[in-house]
């Protein structure tokens, strides 16, 4: 059983409204994908007009949506996994497999997260703009990368001390094979 930790409790808390929050924001990214695609649509086979910045603003918004929304994701533990090999294995295995695929999951964000950081300063201190006739300046969407990164990294630290402090299953399996549902 967990034990009472109120400024632990209070983290775990406050990452989890964040990464609900961000999740939010990426639901709102796509549906607004959604309607700049049916707004290309109408403008162009409609109204025979041509479309200059729609097409940028629907990739921009799905790969925002994309990295925004993955701490949710994590969260709500809706990712695609294998779980078979956790679920053979017998507490301690499985806790410890928990923590090495954490522990390389968390590696593999910051070294993502370090690159498009640089990748976004970059874009930042160079004034770079798109190549089409919108000439968006490209640091703006190319911010959701590290933003995104963060949070994730953020919620995989909320997640490690929630296993390492009993408040949830490694791969969320109680027992020998019984899935707990977030």
């Amino acid at each position: 059983m967990a034990k009472k930790d109120p400024p632990l409790d209070i983290f775990v808390a406050a990452v989890r409204t964040l990464s609900r929050a961000a999740g939010v924001a990426a639901a709102f990214m796509i549906a607004a994908a959604v309607l700049v695609i049916c707004d290309m649509v109408i403008e162009r086979y409609g109204l025979n007009r041509t479309t200059v910045w729609q097409i940028d603003a629907v990739t921009y918004f799905i790969v925002a949506a994309t990295f925004i929304g993955s701490p949710y994701v994590l969260m709500l533990r809706g990712h695609v996994n294998v779980d078979i090999l956790p679920m053979y294995l017998g507490p301690r295995a499985r806790f410890a497999l928990a923590l090495f695929t954490m522990f390389v999951s968390m590696a593999f964000i910051a070294v993502l997260l370090w690159l498009t950081g640089k990748f976004w300063y970059e874009a930042y201190d160079g004034n770079w703009r798109s190549n089409t006739v919108w000439r968006a300046r490209l640091w703006i969407p190319y911010f959701s990368m590290p933003l995104g990164l963060g949070m994730l990294f953020l919620q995989y630290i909320a997640e490690l001390l929630c296993l390492v402090t009993g408040r949830s299953p490694p791969f969320g399996i109680e027992g020998r094979g019984r899935k707990v549902h977030a």
